[in-house]
């Protein structure tokens, strides 16, 4: 009788949470979250575990996922929040994730100002200081594993500016096999030399298996990848500052 009495209470707070936070997701199609804790516990800031699943939620401006997938362990929680349907955490949380993100997502996400203006480095070319700088990305996912990137981008050498446009097929790391360049075509420009692909295929290598993501409401560390036709599957650890919401 004790455990369906707790078990009614975590469904209703599991009900409310999910209301509140179908509240704050303005841009999500399906919410749902289970909540493992009683009362006694949510009036102390407590929660013994979260789990959360969504459809179509955008973790930020451009960054939609089309799964996701949040669960925690004991975590500190906003008490009074809490009982009016809002978890809100007290402090950051390490949380595994799973997420789903199609290819339209991706494309979206590879091309918005957050990624852009991330999507800059310099490279060493024996010994001269090559700056690149992404300026359009297309992302098709064919299936078997490959993630075929058409892209344009600006180079700055030597006080000289020149447009490049490139095309790759790459074989994404697994738990068992580094990335992969299968290939890499110059399409627009004036060529570039062996020894500069050779730097860009070094930091292509480095980004990729940082598999490190910042975003404004957490950190994701990817542990697996896993391509298909049409979509990405992402196994990662993730360090959650606060539930996503809309801006």
């Amino acid at each position: 009788m004790l455990d369906d009495e707790a078990r009614i209470e975590e469904q209703a707070i599991s009900r409310a949470a999910e209301v509140g936070l179908s509240s704050k997701l303005e841009q999500a199609e399906a919410i749902a979250v289970d909540v493992k804790t009683d009362l006694f516990k949510i009036v102390q800031g407590q929660a013994d575990s979260v789990a959360i699943a969504g459809e179509g939620v955008v973790l930020q401006k451009d960054i939609r996922v089309q799964h996701l997938e949040l669960s925690t362990d004991k975590i500190d929680i906003n008490p009074f929040s809490a009982l009016l349907g809002q978890v809100e955490l007290n402090q950051p949380i390490q949380a595994n994730a799973r997420l789903v993100m199609t290819q339209e997502d991706l494309n979206r996400a590879l091309n918005s100002d957050y990624v852009l203006n991330q999507a800059q480095f310099d490279l060493d070319v024996d010994g001269e200081n090559v700056n690149l700088q992404m300026q359009q990305m297309q992302l098709t996912l064919p299936g078997g594993n490959k993630m075929v990137f058409d892209g344009k981008a600006v180079l700055r050498e030597k006080g000289t500016t020149r447009q490049l446009a490139f095309y790759a097929t790459v074989r994404p790391r697994t738990q068992t096999k580094a990335v992969m360049l299968e290939g890499f075509t110059c399409t627009e420009g004036d060529g570039i030399s062996l020894e500069f692909t050779a730097a860009l295929i070094q930091k292509v290598k480095e980004l990729v298996n940082s598999a490190y993501i910042d975003l404004d409401t957490m950190a994701l560390r990817i542990s697996n990848m896993e391509v298909q036709q049409g979509k990405i599957l992402l196994q990662a650890q993730a360090f959650v500052r606060e539930l996503p919401t809309m801006e």
